[in-house]
């Protein structure tokens, strides 16, 4: 293989490693790094060994030279990748430290025992390392079968509950829930459960299934507006601190969505500072 046509490939596979990285974890990206580094330090090798008389394109000096700055460059990259892996975690930590701080006062006023606070909230989507693993949904003998059913279980609930029996709808969801755990319908099941509730009048119960939609996937589609109706429950349970940090935290954490612009309203009317 030519020696231009592999620092091409190198080029461009770091190129190309830009725009994959915005999708994956940033121990991806550094594992990345590492391995575009190793590949320049051994092409810089390769020119070193064969110099100018075995066929390099240009200068030896040059192509050296380049490699430098390339070197260079993945350095500053990576301490970049460490400086903002220490950024995501504390962000990410204290999102989960919030969470946990709700789930401690729902579990008072549903009558239940509080989470000491000494025991650490679950990081949001498991950590900086991906989210959790979801637990694998029953599969039915005759395969195929069950996947079916979680659909027509699951439309059975949206039917009761655009036909405004919300008891039942409610029922039905929680009823899903328990069947198809961390299914593909999950999020919306716990969000649209939250909504039968709240129509209902059981704002306890609302509180809890938006919060179960939305640090269950907080990067979901459901998640802004799980956010600021968690809000809008904790306001109507007289958690007006509570509620004003959470319905801040919509506009925060979503700001281009449609859910932050319904903040300002539900601010006012907690009187929120």
């Amino acid at each position: 293989m030519r020696l231009g046509a592999i620092i091409g490939t190198v080029l461009l596979a770091g190129a190309l490693a830009l725009p994959a990285a915005a999708a994956e974890s940033v121990a991806d990206v550094k594992a990345q790094l590492t391995v575009l580094n190793d590949q320049i330090g051994q092409l810089r090798d390769e020119l070193v060994r064969r110099g100018a008389a075995n066929g390099l394109p240009t200068a030896p000096a040059s192509a050296l030279t380049r490699l430098d700055q390339l070197e260079a460059e993945l350095k500053r990259l990576t301490d970049r990748v460490d400086v903002l892996t220490n950024d995501i975690g504390r962000i990410v930590a204290d999102a989960s430290n919030r969470v946990g701080d709700i789930e401690f006062r729902l579990t008072e006023l549903e009558g239940g025992e509080p989470v000491p606070a000494a025991v650490p909230a679950p990081q949001l989507g498991g950590g900086l390392t991906g989210p959790k693993a979801r637990p694998a949904a029953p599969e039915a003998a005759d395969g195929g079968t069950m996947a079916v059913a979680e659909q027509s279980d699951f439309d059975a609930a949206v039917a009761a509950a655009d036909g405004g029996d919300n008891q039942k709808a409610a029922t039905l969801f929680g009823r899903f829930l328990e069947t198809y755990p961390g299914g593909p319908l999950t999020t919306d099941a716990q969000y649209r459960r939250g909504e039968a509730l709240a129509a209902g009048g059981d704002w306890k119960g609302a509180a809890r299934s938006y919060l179960d939609a939305f640090s269950g996937a907080p990067q979901g589609q459901q998640a802004p507006q799980a956010l600021l109706k968690l809000g809008v429950s904790l306001g109507k349970l007289g958690q007006a601190s509570e509620a004003c940090l959470t319905l801040a935290e919509v506009s925060n954490r979503y700001p281009d969505s449609a859910a932050a612009g319904q903040v300002a309203a539900e601010t006012r009317a907690l009187g929120c500072p």
